[in-house]
Order: structure tokens, then C-alpha cells, then sequence
């Protein structure tokens, strides 16, 4: 009877030892499911956050986009709004323009008034062309009427036809804006 139970307890350390194994097998073979849903799960996840990533890059791009274009539009909005400014306010500065030449086609004995007023005539003259205001001068050219208003008509003695023969109120740009239309005469044929 030793013997068997010498043999029983062999038997029985075998079986405890294999429903160890198995045990260890089962429990290896759940924490390794266990580990392949986890990692599973995570990459769903880091799938998830780097798409969530690119949309907002996405996003982040297009408002900086239009953010730039924004800035851009309201520096180009901003200039010419300056621009229309100056060229209202260089429109009401042209009458006065015009009274410094009549008044220096007055004669006078008063030297020293018409020598004020041939300054005050220059300088104000000088201050616009700074401004890139240019005088519509064309006596003797073509008449454009983008450029002027025929006013009156000159005879075929005065010149060449479709010409102006004189310029009776002198019409101002400024760059390619015109301001105002010269007032002229064309000889007619």
C-alpha cells in the first residue's frame, strides 16, 4: 500500500500540477484577450484623436486663412476708403483753385496783394500736385470727352476740327480718377 500511495500522491501532484498549467494557460489566455481588446481598444482611440487632430489642423488653417484675407480686404477697404477722402476734399478745394486764377487775372495796383495772392496760388497749386493732382491742360489736342465737357463750339479758323481751342474752366485727376471735366471749346468742322 505504500507503494499506492507513494503513487497516488505522484498521481495526484501530476494532476495538481497539470490543473495548475491549466489554470495558468487560462489565465495567461485572459489577460492576453483582455490585452488584445485593451490594445484594441486604444487604437480605436488613437484613430479617433488623430482624426479629431486633423479636423481641428483643419480648421485652424481655414480661419487663418480668412483671417488673412480679412486683414487683407480691410487694408484694401481702409486705402481706398483714405483715397475717396481726399479726392471729396480736393473736389471742394478746386473752386477755390479756380478764384486764386481769376483773381490774378484782375489787374491791380496793390503789388504786394497780387504777389500774396501768387504765392498763396503756387503753394496751394504745389500742395495738390504732391497729392498727385494733375491740371487737364490739353489746348490744341484732341478733344476726349473722358477727359472734358464741350461747352461751346469754335469755328474751322480757330484750329483743326475735333480739337480744343480753349479751355474755359481747367479740369483736374488724380491719378486715373478724374476729379473734375474741363470745361472746354471745340472747333467744330
Amino acid at each position: 500500500m505504500k507503494r499506492t500511495k507513494e503513487q497516488s500522491n505522484d498521481k495526484a501532484e501530476t494532476l495538481y500540477q497539470e490543473s495548475a498549467d491549466s489554470v495558468e494557460e487560462t489565465e495567461s489566455d485572459l489577460h492576453s484577450e483582455d490585452a488584445q481588446e485593451q490594445l484594441q481598444t486604444l487604437e480605436e482611440q488613437l484613430t479617433q484623436a488623430q482624426l479629431k487632430r486633423d479636423e481641428y489642423l483643419n480648421m485652424a488653417q481655414r480661419v487663418q486663412a480668412e483671417f488673412d484675407n480679412f486683414r487683407r480686404r480691410n487694408a484694401t477697404v481702409r486705402s481706398e476708403a483714405f483715397e475717396d477722402g481726399a479726392a471729396a476734399f480736393i473736389k471742394t478745394i478746386l473752386s477755390v483753385c479756380d478764384n486764386l486764377e481769376r483773381a490774378l487775372e484782375v489787374e491791380s495796383t496793390d503789388e504786394a496783394l497780387t504777389n500774396g495772392v501768387k504765392l498763396v496760388q503756387k503753394q496751394l497749386m504745389d500742395t495738390l500736385e504732391k497729392r498727385g493732382v494733375s491740371v487737364i491742360d490739353r489746348v490744341g489736342e484732341p478733344f476726349d470727352p473722358k477727359l472734358e465737357d464741350a461747352v461751346t463750339q469754335g469755328g474751322p479758323d480757330e484750329g483743326e476740327p475735333g480739337t480744343v481751342a480753349q479751355v474755359l474752366l481747367k479740369g483736374y485727376r488724380m491719378g486715373d480718377n478724374i476729379l473734375r471735366h474741363a470745361m472746354v471749346k471745340v472747333i467744330v468742322g
